[in-house]
């Protein structure tokens, strides 16, 4: 018989059944004990830091290889953007989409390259219903999504194509790639509502613009910006930032304190009349502007301080994600869409925009594409360091879908670089493929095989990008076999 006492067990069995009793009621009793066991023990192996991470992608605009102070620009102040680069990862060998706007952005949105992209050209081109971006990969993995700046993938707030359409939770910005050359817009996008800027329908005299007059376009993506990561502290998101900087018509506001520094410098400026770089505006914007750009007295100046001006924005939003105690779990991405533009005025020689590359904005040499990228994640990845790995654009989707543990697109032809970013070993893609105009090329390790798309009997271009980044001495000639072993390359890209 077993004795109770105040309903439990006495502490003092006398037979082997009451002996067996309690021992298998002593493990119930230290159950509890061992879950919370085993629950601490997987909690401290599983590191906090493994919540989603926020992700902010900054893409300037035609901002060249050479155009920040991290890769050898002396002219141009850009210390917050040093800074990413001092606290992060910088990369010499990262490749845009292409050598122009629009489908450079769909090559980021789309991760593909211009042998597989669709849209290949600034011809007006939108995103399909069909057409998989990033920031959908990213709505699914439960971030919330937004773009502010410049789209420049569709021309009307509701077609499938849109940034809501696309992924975007919100957005606020340019449409069209046209609309975002000016400065001083008459209207921008929130969501689907029209927002309007009356005071910049007449900010123009004698081809000038009023000192003191109308809201700049980029101020206004600054503080929406900052806007967004506050309203999103206590959630992951995805925060794509394309600033219209330093693309197009050369201006900032007269009262901006690198205007005022660049000018007193005294460099030698090329005065350019309304229209600046040459071009008549963009149709498809408004009658308004299609006299062209603002007259500028000081495009050098004004080059830079737009520059700086995009450089303080950035500083503005590092220090933001630090107060709000984000900076640990927040990866920062900076870059560019494509190689450097003359347009507004410039000279990009002055400037050395483009490095030591050859070419720029719309050329098949590496200073069309060859662009910066800078990474920043604390204690994720080492401060100050140098990568030469051979990436781009295609390359981001896979990158952020296994960061935020999601698949990307099947359609992708881009190859995560997250191992590289944390220091591991990384996969390096067969080649790189970059297409314009009636040239096409490739880059296999350090060697770059450039051929024309329409002529039966092509003179090759082969360089040798480790010991001549700036493309000068063609080794075609001297190397025929070593051509004929690169050319299936270009057939691959094309899914031929």
């Amino acid at each position: 018989m077993i004795r109770l006492h105040a309903n439990r067990l006495s502490p003092f069995p006398k037979t082997e059944c009451e002996r067996d009793l309690l021992s298998q009621m002593s493990v119930f009793i230290q159950m509890p004990r061992l879950v919370l066991c085993v629950f601490f023990a997987i909690a401290a192996a599983v590191p906090l830091a493994e919540a989603k991470p926020n992700i902010v992608f900054i893409l300037a605009d035609d901002l060249g290889y050479g155009d920040l102070g991290c890769y050898g620009q002396t002219k141009i102040r850009t210390p917050n953007i040093d800074q990413l680069a001092a606290e992060g990862m910088r990369f010499t060998d990262h490749y845009s989409g292409q050598t122009v706007c629009t489908p450079s952005r769909a090559s980021l949105m789309l991760g593909q390259h211009m042998g597989r992209c669709r849209i290949k050209g600034n011809g007006g081109q939108q995103l399909k219903e069909n057409d998989t971006t990033i920031a959908q990969l990213m709505q699914r993995a439960g971030y919330r999504t937004g773009m502010i700046g410049k789209w420049g993938l569709d021309g009307a707030p509701n077609h499938s194509g849109s940034p809501n359409n696309k992924g975007f939770d919100h957005w606020f910005g340019f449409h069209s790639q046209g609309m975002a050359h000016f400065f001083y817009p008459e209207f921008l996008w929130r969501n689907t509502t029209k927002v309007e800027y009356p005071e910049n329908v007449d900010v123009r005299e004698n081809g000038y613009y009023k000192k003191g007059k109308g809201k700049h376009a980029h101020n206004l993506f600054a503080s929406e910006a900052e806007w967004f990561i506050r309203d999103n502290k206590d959630r992951p998101f995805f925060l794509y930032i394309p600033f219209a900087i330093p693309h197009a018509e050369l201006i900032v506001p007269s009262d901006d304190p690198d205007l005022a520094y660049y000018k007193s410098l005294g460099w030698t400026e090329t005065v350019k009349p309304e229209g600046g770089g040459g071009r008549k505006g963009d149709a498809g914007y408004g009658t308004k502007y299609h006299k062209g750009y603002c007259a500028q007295d000081y495009p050098h100046a004004t080059y830079a301080a737009m520059i700086s001006r995009m450089d303080r924005s950035v500083g503005r939003l590092m220090a933001l994600i630090k107060e709000l105690n984000l900076d640990d779990n927040t990866l920062v991405i900076f870059s560019s869409d494509n190689g450097p533009s003359g347009e507004g005025g410039q000279s990009l020689e002055f400037f050395k925009s483009q490095g030591a590359l050859r070419g720029y904005k719309r050329s098949i040499y590496e200073g069309g594409t060859r662009v910066p990228l800078i990474a920043r994640w604390p204690d994720k990845i080492k401060a100050g360091a140098i990568s030469d790995h051979q990436c781009g654009f295609p390359d981001v989707m896979p990158t952020l879908c296994e960061l935020a543990g999601t698949t990307p697109s099947a359609t992708t032809t881009g190859i995560s670089y997250l191992s590289e970013l944390l220091g591991k070993e990384q996969a390096r893609a067969p080649y790189l493929y970059y297409r314009w105009g009636s040239k096409e090329a490739v880059r296999v390790g350090k060697w770059k095989l450039i051929r024309p798309t329409k002529n039966k009997s092509p003179k090759y271009e082969l360089y040798d990008l480790a010991a001549d980044p700036g493309e000068t001495k063609n080794c075609a000639g001297s190397m025929p076999e070593f051509v004929s072993r690169l050319l299936p390359h270009f057939n691959h890209a094309v899914g031929k």
